[in-house]
């Protein structure tokens, strides 16, 4: 149903893979002619909007509702034109969701730095986006 939230509609990517348990998502970005830039490579709003709360939500969605989960800031490097359709990979396991867990037992919050590559078809990273996502516990 993500898919058809207007802001990520919008975008131009879409959600091809979610994990049952959340521990992964794949997502999918092609080339269209309204995720084109003025030289005819994929733009960077659609890079950056394709990858940016995925990481924020699938947190919500594996710490469940005792946690407040927020994007802080993020970052985008480019390395490369997207020219063919970008694919990004997202996954948490469970030993950075129990070091979540533990740290916010003795920490009012936690602040956790996500690295996502958006890859095209012959494997080479276009851009790399890094996502700051901050962690407390709920009152």
């Amino acid at each position: 149903m993500y898919n058809f939230y207007p802001v990520y509609r919008r975008t131009g990517a879409r959600i091809v893979y979610i994990d049952d348990s959340w521990r992964e998502v794949r997502v999918s970005l092609p080339l269209r002619i309204w995720t084109r830039n003025y030289y005819g490579t994929i733009s960077g709003i659609s890079m950056f909007g394709a990858v940016d709360p995925i990481y924020m939500v699938m947190l919500i969605k594996l710490l469940g509702p005792d946690y407040m989960v927020w994007d802080k800031e993020a970052a985008i490097y480019f390395k490369k034109p997207g020219k063919t359709r970008l694919t990004a990979r997202f996954l948490l396991d469970d030993i950075e969701l129990n070091l979540i867990r533990k740290t916010l037992e003795s920490e009012a919050s936690l602040v956790r730095t996500y690295r996502i590559d958006l890859v095209d078809q012959e494997g080479t990273v276009c851009a790399t986006v890094d996502k700051v996502i901050h962690i407390r516990k709920r009152i």
